[in-house]
């Protein structure tokens, strides 16, 4: 291998560019992989940017189902600041996940129909990695599992999220660890099902906040990170249902789905409820 090397022998600034085999760059991220991924379906342009647009999406759904087990990890361990650190990293990120709607985000029917075709029955509530970030957000359904079945590795990891305690149910034992009233049926809750909202557990939010500044200062910025990560979740719905209703208006959706319907459904609904009710007892 040679050297970015003078006349003298001592250091140029011109960069190394002669290499054994492929570069370093490419040995760590892979670039020729991800660049190849991109099968077309149909002859229509736009599909391209559909295509590498929803594979985008599903690298930052990768990213922040690893920032948010970080953070239950966390808080399962009374590690807060690390928490913290995690959650605060997947609000940029959750950013830049809504900003990917913004290539799609005018299509008109037309342009859409010119490839729809291609997808098939593919539809993006099939995506595992989307599913795995709902259970983390206590958005649980054993019959999300069904479309997986013919994955088995996929499957476990599913099956095995299912039955873990999604990040706001290690938030709530870390409140009651701490002291505070968390009703045992929420703590003992069969945590394979959707989480359910409890006046008990809005109660001890609003006590929470109303003394910002008490004992559990540290435990009312962590329900703000939280609200954070709520809000952003719900602008993602809400991206996700515009851009639909735009490209395809009430129309069944691919893979049989209820398309906007279902959409709205999704983006009437909040993540980590109590923190939001509360305010209105504060």
């Amino acid at each position: 291998m040679s050297h970015a090397l003078d006349a003298s022998g001592a250091g140029s600034d011109t960069p190394n560019l002669d290499f054994d085999g492929t570069t370093p760059y490419e040995d760590y991220v892979q670039a020729d992989v991800l660049t190849h991924l991109q099968h077309l379906r149909s002859d229509d342009p736009g599909e391209m940017v559909f295509l590498v647009t929803t594979q985008v999406m599903e690298l930052w759904f990768t990213v922040i189902v690893h920032e948010w087990e970080t953070a239950a990890r966390a808080l399962r361990e009374d590690d807060i600041p690390v928490a913290m650190d995690a959650l605060k990293r997947s609000l940029r990120e959750l950013e830049a996940l809504n900003h990917s709607w913004r290539p799609l985000a005018q299509l008109t029917p037309a342009q859409f129909n010119a490839y729809r075709s291609a997808l098939g029955e593919g539809s993006g509530f099939q995506s595992a990695m989307y599913r795995r970030m709902e259970f983390l957000l206590g958005e649980k359904s054993a019959s999300m599992l069904v479309p997986h079945r013919g994955a088995p590795r996929v499957h476990a990891e599913l099956e095995k999220a299912l039955q873990e305690p999604s990040l706001y149910d290690e938030t709530l034992r870390l409140l009651s660890r701490r002291g505070l009233p968390v009703p045992q049926s929420v703590l003992d809750r069969d945590l394979s099902r959707r989480y359910e909202p409890s006046a008990a557990v809005e109660a001890v939010w609003t006590d929470l906040y109303a003394d910002p500044a008490g004992a559990h200062a540290d435990l009312h910025r962590l329900g703000e990170v939280l609200t954070d990560v709520a809000e952003l979740v719900w602008r993602w719905r809400n991206d996700h249902l515009v851009a639909t209703r735009r490209a395809m208006g009430a129309k069944t959706g691919t893979g049989g789905s209820a398309g906007v319907t279902w959409l709205e459904k999704r983006a009437s609904k909040n993540v980590f409820p109590e923190l939001w009710t509360a305010r209105s007892h504060v």
